[in-house]
C-alpha cells in the first residue's frame, strides 16, 4: 500500500492504490484518449502527466518502490539521474525537459556556452617569421546596466507557456507505454524561459541582459604555425546569464605565395635558367621569406637536366616551438631552350664538336620512307583524331565496338 502521500500516480490516473494491471490500462487508455494532444491540442502537460503515471505504475519494480518509498524511493532506484529529477519536478510542482535527456551542465552548475570560430588569413612570410597582431571582435557581454538581469529586481518572470523550459513538448503516442516526444523553441519568451514586461526592462539592454562590445586581442602567431592551426582565447566568447562563456577560436589560413610552395616544414619554388647555365654552370639570387637574399651557385660542368630537383638543407621553415630547425628548401629547375634557327650554320657546326657525339646512323635493310618531322599544336588537338571521328560513324554499330578509333581510346 502506497503512503498517503505519495499517491499521485494513482490519482493522475483516477484508480485506487491497489488497482490491479488490467484496471490500470483501461484508465490509461481511457484518459489518453481524452487528453491526447491530436484531440485537444491544450492538454499537453495533462497528457504527460499521464503517460508518466502509467509508465511507472505498469512496471511491477517501479511499482513497488512507488508504493514503499514514494517519490524519494523512485529517485533513488533510478541512481538519482538528472531526467528522473526532472519528471518529478513536473510531476510534483515542475517540469517533465529532460524526460528524454536535456541540457549538459558543468560541474558547478553552468552550462558552457558555445565556442567562436573565426578565420585568421595569414602569410607565408609570416608563418615564417612569425607576427604579434590585433584583432578586433564583436561579442555580447552582460549588461552593467542590469547585471545581466533585463529590468529591475522582479521584473523577470517565468514564462508561463512552457514553464520556464524555453521549449513546448508535444507527445504523440505509439502504443500503450510507449510515446514519441517532440519539442520545438517556445514562442512567447523566445526559448529563454522568462518574460520581462516592456516597462520594467532595462533601458541599456532592452531587456536582452547583454550588449554588444567589441573586443581587441592581441593574437601572436608563433614561428612555424601550420595552414588550420587553431589559437585558442578561452572564455573570450559571448557572455550570457547563468552560463559559462565559451573560447574564441582562431584558424589559421595561409595565404598563396608567388615564390614558394609549403610542404610541412620543407618549402619548394621552381627556377627558369638557360640552357648555357644548364650546360656550363650558374649562380642566381633570390629573396627568402625573412627578407634575406639568398645566392645559389652550381658548378661548371655539372648538368642540370629539364625539370631535376636540387636541395639546400636548412632553408626551409622552421620548426614550432623549435624554430631553430629548419627544414628543407627544394628547387625544381626549368630549362629554357633557345629559339629556332638561333646561331648560324657554321657556328651550329662549332658547336656540335664541342658537344657530346651524336650517336650514328642506323643501317636501314630493305625498304624504307622518310618522312617530315612537324610542328604540333596542342590546343588544336590531332588531325588524324578528327578524321576517325568522321570515319567512325555512330551508326556504324561494328566499328563503334571494334573500330581503331575504340582500341587508341583503351590504350
Amino acid at each position: 500500500m502506497a503512503n498517503v502521500a505519495d499517491t499521485k500516480l494513482y490519482d493522475i490516473l483516477g484508480v485506487p492504490p491497489g488497482a490491479s494491471d488490467n484496471e490500470l490500462k483501461k484508465a490509461y487508455r481511457k484518459l489518453a484518449k481524452e487528453y491526447h494532444p491530436d484531440k485537444n491540442p491544450n492538454a499537453g502537460d495533462k497528457f504527460k502527466e499521464i503517460s508518466f503515471a502509467y509508465e511507472v505504475l505498469s512496471n511491477p519494480e517501479k511499482r513497488e518502490l512507488y508504493d514503499r518509498y514514494g517519490e524519494q524511493g523512485l529517485r533513488e532506484g533510478s541512481g538519482g539521474g538528472s531526467g528522473m529529477d526532472d519528471i518529478f519536478s513536473h510531476i510534483f510542482g515542475g517540469g517533465l525537459f529532460n524526460f528524454m535527456g536535456g541540457q549538459s551542465r558543468s560541474r558547478n552548475g553552468r552550462r558552457r556556452g558555445e565556442d567562436m570560430m573565426h578565420p585568421l588569413k595569414v602569410s607565408l612570410e609570416d608563418l615564417y617569421n612569425g607576427k604579434t597582431t590585433k584583432l578586433q571582435l564583436s561579442k555580447n557581454v552582460l549588461c552593467s546596466a542590469c547585471n545581466g538581469q533585463g529590468g529591475k529586481a522582479g521584473a523577470v518572470q517565468k514564462c508561463n507557456a512552457c514553464r520556464g523550459r524555453g521549449v513546448r513538448i508535444m507527445i504523440r503516442q505509439l502504443a500503450p507505454g510507449m510515446v514519441q516526444q517532440m519539442q520545438s523553441v517556445c514562442s512567447d519568451c523566445n526559448g529563454e524561459g522568462e518574460v520581462i514586461n516592456e516597462k520594467d526592462r532595462c533601458k541599456k539592454c532592452e531587456g536582452k541582459k547583454v550588449i554588444k562590445e567589441v573586443k581587441i586581442l592581441e593574437v601572436h602567431v608563433d614561428k612555424g604555425m601550420k595552414h588550420g592551426q587553431r589559437i585558442t582565447f578561452s572564455g573570450e566568447a559571448d557572455q550570457a546569464p547563468g552560463v559559462e562563456p565559451g573560447d574564441i577560436v582562431l584558424l589559421l589560413q595561409e595565404k598563396e605565395n608567388e615564390v614558394f610552395q609549403r610542404d610541412g616544414n620543407d618549402l619548394h619554388m621552381t627556377h627558369k635558367i638557360g640552357l648555357v647555365e644548364a650546360l656550363c654552370g650558374f649562380q642566381f639570387t633570390f629573396k627568402h621569406l625573412d627578407g634575406r637574399q639568398i645566392v645559389v651557385k652550381y658548378p661548371p660542368g655539372k648538368v642540370i637536366e629539364p625539370g631535376c630537383v636540387r636541395v639546400v638543407r636548412g632553408e626551409g621553415m622552421p620548426q614550432y616551438r623549435n624554430p631553430f630547425e629548419k627544414g628543407d628548401l627544394y628547387i625544381k629547375f626549368d630549362v629554357q631552350f633557345p629559339e629556332n634557327n638561333w646561331i648560324s650554320p657554321e657556328k651550329l657546326s662549332e658547336l656540335e664538336d664541342l658537344l657530346p657525339a651524336r650517336p650514328e646512323f642506323p643501317n636501314v635493310i630493305g625498304d624504307a620512307e622518310e618522312v617530315d618531322l612537324q610542328e604540333f599544336d596542342t590546343t588544336r588537338g590531332s588531325g588524324g583524331g578528327q578524321r576517325r571521328e568522321a570515319y567512325n560513324d555512330s551508326s556504324d554499330e561494328e566499328s563503334s565496338h571494334h573500330g581503331p578509333g575504340v582500341q587508341c581510346a583503351h590504350q
